[in-house]
């Protein structure tokens, strides 16, 4: 459904977005996620079509954003950050301009107002002024204007900034219900946001890919968390020999468990290898409190990611200062 290929965008020497390049299917609710500044704003202009990119390349539904703009964007629903509404004009006006600037016939324009409106809760507040709603339904109201024309792709730059817990909830089961007939991409850098809507996830860190994942596979854990009697003989050369475990370390007295220690095992197989772990307990007579892969999260994973990226940079540099010294 839309393809992005070594896209870049500089302005002047700041290169904002350098090389990035993913693919993105039909029905996908896909999490662009990044700290303030990553460029996913930058990413999502140019995928609308209000920002030319640098270089690279870009196509929705097959169509080339730079050679037809605007064959693009009546494939695309967008909610920018800031949703550009006119707080004097009643609902109802609002949404019927925007159907008249999206080029919808004027006969279909009481009909597609009428679908909006039901699909974000909106029915009732049609003959208020925008003015005088709440953020949650003003960002409503922004979601409306974005899915009038039936997008194939909704484009959703931090939906929920600012919103109390309530409109947060609201906001994402509606979310959720507008991915039963939309390709979405959800821009933000609320982790809890990507895990809570999100099926796949592409992180962005200084303007770069740094994953590009489903959340499912983001979120396998590579450590078992084994608890053992403490005193348990040989237990980090035991549990090094087991099949797929890479790294062994122990983490200390198990604070849920009185006389138990946990030991952490790293390991690179596609699964975990709980039953080998048990069976090496058993061999050893070890008594065994619990074995359990580690539950992952994206704080997790980000950090890890941010860590790493880190790391290159400053080998990177240092590598630099020798060539030139």
């Amino acid at each position: 459904m839309i393809s992005v290929k070594n896209l870049e965008k500089r302005y002047g020497e700041v290169r904002a977005v350098k090389g990035v390049g993913f693919e993105v299917a039909r029905g996908d609710i896909v999490g662009l996620l990044g700290q303030n500044g990553a460029g996913k704003t930058t990413v999502m202009k140019i995928l609308t079509g209000y920002l030319e990119p640098t270089a690279g390349t870009i196509t929705v539904g097959g169509v080339d954003v730079l050679t037809d703009r605007l064959g693009v964007q009546r494939q695309i629903g967008y909610l920018p950050e800031n949703a550009p509404l006119y707080p004097e004009m009643l609902v109802q006006e609002y949404l019927l301009m925007m159907c008249e600037l999206r080029g919808l016939p004027p006969e279909k324009h009481i009909a597609a107002v009428s679908d909006a409106v039901r699909a974000t809760g909106l029915t009732k507040f049609l003959t208020r002024p925008i003015a005088t709603l709440s953020k949650g339904y003003r960002q409503r109201v922004g979601l409306a204007q974005a899915i009038l024309h039936k997008p194939e792709v909704l484009v959703l730059d931090e939906p929920t900034n600012g919103l109390d817990p309530v409109q947060i909830q609201e906001i994402r089961g509606l979310i959720k219900r507008l991915a039963q007939h939309s390709t979405i991409i959800l821009s933000t850098h609320i982790l809890q946001e990507v895990e809570a809507v999100c099926n796949r996830v592409v992180i962005l860190i200084d303007g770069e890919i740094a994953a590009d994942a489903a959340l499912s596979d983001l979120l396998k854990s590579k450590r078992v968390r084994v608890s053992l009697k403490q005193g348990s003989d040989g237990a980090a050369v035991a549990l090094g020999k087991v099949p797929g475990v890479s790294k062994v370390s122990r983490q200390g007295a198990d604070a849920d468990t009185a006389g138990f220690d946990v030991w952490i095992c790293e390991f690179t197989t596609a699964t975990a290898p709980i039953q080998a772990i048990v069976e090496t307990a058993v061999q050893h007579k070890w008594t065994l409190g619990g074995v359990a892969p580690e539950v992952s999260n994206l704080d997790t994973v980000f950090r890890t990611l941010m860590t790493q990226k880190a790391a290159a940079s400053a080998a990177t540099q240092t590598s630099a200062e020798e060539k030139a010294a």
